[in-house]
């Protein structure tokens, strides 16, 4: 572009931007969320006539159809979509307005309270609350840990706005942002007649005593032993990784653990890993958030100070 035909966009800008209703901005976002120019009255409570003006006076503002109505109801063109993005934005900084301005005064203070399963294992969780905490000194961090269910649960209740956790499905009122893939093992402890070997069948482990993790043991690897039978004998049970782990390495039962919690003891022979690696199960560990409009704001300033680092990463790099 020259640079006349510069300065006449930056003009342009300007112009729009002093002549806009904002309203109709959101107007427009009210109507493309609801489905129709209908359904999006009805939930602002305003007669559809008024919704369909509000409409034609954005359109006639930026100078192109930005709807199209259909069987469906209706959908964006091409400017529509693209002002659709503008506006989502624009909101979100909106948003961020009071969070933002409390920080930039240093008057943040509060509780941050994250629910998460036990033994998590990511330098990206880590890093975001060691930096938090240096820019925020006067908020408390509160770690609590329980069952992967249990997490789900209080995220949905409201009890808690963060966890970190898995979910065999996805539940409608919360967001998912991938933290790492976990990886799990069955281990023997170092007394055990199949130390150092490798089970190339899972069948072969049928008769095995093991130590299980009750609740807090995932969808995966339950499917996964009841597949092949494992688990009918149960020498130990234990309700956090860590004590599981504790049993195992002390030649209560074998075991499933997480890779990343058991390599300590893994490296000092204290435990083995039977199966293949081509065998071990897998499944993704997730950042969770309540889809609310609105939160505190501690909890906001440390979950935009945790996505910004999980987004950052490169592609590929989240297990």
């Amino acid at each position: 572009m020259s640079d006349h035909g510069a300065e006449t966009a930056l003009r342009a800008g300007r112009s729009f931007a002093a002549r806009v209703d904002w309203n109709l901005l959101r107007t427009f976002v009210e109507i493309v969320r609801a489905g129709g120019i209908g359904a999006a009255a009805r939930k602002l409570n305003r007669q559809q006539p008024t919704i369909s003006v509000a409409l034609k006076r954005l359109e006639d503002t930026v100078g192109t159809q930005l709807l199209m109505r259909s069987a469906q109801g209706v959908e964006l063109t091409v400017a529509g979509r693209a002002l659709l993005l503008i506006c989502e934005d624009m909101f979100e900084a909106a948003r961020m307005v009071p969070h933002q301005v409390a920080q930039a005064m240093k008057q943040v203070q509060g509780l941050v309270r994250i629910q998460m399963i036990s033994s998590i294992v990511s330098p990206e969780f880590d890093e975001a609350i060691a930096t938090f905490r240096r820019r925020h000194p006067a908020i408390q961090i509160e770690l609590r840990v329980s069952p992967w269910r249990e997490v789900l649960e209080s995220i949905e209740r409201g009890e808690v706005e963060i966890g970190v956790g898995c979910d065999s499905g996805v539940r409608a009122g919360l967001n998912y942002e991938p933290l790492f893939v976990e990886v799990q093992q069955i281990y023997c402890d170092r007394n055990h007649p199949l130390y150092g070997r490798r089970v190339a069948r899972l069948n072969d482990l049928r008769d095995q005593g093991f130590v299980l993790t009750g609740n807090d043991e995932l969808d995966t690897i339950t499917r996964l032993r009841q597949r092949y039978g494992l688990g009918t004998v149960v020498n130990g049970l234990a309700e956090d990784v860590h004590e599981a782990k504790r049993l195992i390495s002390l030649g209560v039962g074998i075991g499933f653990l997480p890779v990343l919690a058991a390599e300590d003891l893994v490296a000092r022979d204290r435990l083995w890993p039977l199966l293949p690696r081509d065998a071990e199960p897998s499944y993704d560990i997730y950042l969770l958030s309540r889809q609310v409009p609105t939160r505190d704001t501690p909890t906001q300033l440390f979950l935009d100070e945790i996505l910004r680092r999980l987004r950052a990463r490169p592609q590929g790099s989240g297990g």
